[in-house]
């Protein structure tokens, strides 16, 4: 894991509409579409499928808006929820975060059957989403040109 790999700052509201319009009016942030839908995800207290939304800026330092969902870990609470990190091996690099004391608080498993996304908490509260990075070259058409 190195820092250039930092790709964004996720946000979690239960409303994402006046979120960008917020940081559009403030400091000029273009956004492309919201993506997502439901998602099988595995959670501490077992597998479920939720309905995971998210819009991405096209503006640099990227900021992804997530969309709440009560009851879970992407329940709004104000402030920056998680730094989002390419991986090229997320299984490894959560593996290297757990032993360094951070929790695991969701993973997907991607159409590979490897891990697609891990979510972690440290013992400060830092969440790290750990992105595989096959995943890149489709989230960029979030926020390419014309998103």
């Amino acid at each position: 894991m190195k820092a250039e790999d930092l790709f964004h700052l996720g946000i979690v509201t239960d409303d994402p509409e006046s979120a960008r319009e917020e940081f559009t009016a403030l400091f000029g942030y273009e956004w492309g579409p919201e993506i997502g839908g439901p998602l099988p995800v595995t959670l501490p207290a077992g597998d479920r499928t939720l309905d995971l939304r998210c819009a991405y800026s096209v503006t640099e330092p990227r900021i992804e808006i997530v969309r709440g969902i009560p009851g879970t870990m992407w329940e709004a609470g104000g402030g920056i929820h998680h730094a989002g990190y390419w991986s090229d091996d997320v299984a490894a690099d959560a593996a290297d975060l757990s032993a360094r004391g951070f929790v695991t608080e969701a993973t997907r498993t991607g159409p590979d059957g490897g891990m697609f996304f891990a979510f972690l908490r440290g013992t400060t509260g830092l969440r790290i989403e750990l992105v595989t990075r096959a995943a890149e070259q489709g989230l960029q058409r979030c926020w390419g040109a014309g998103a």
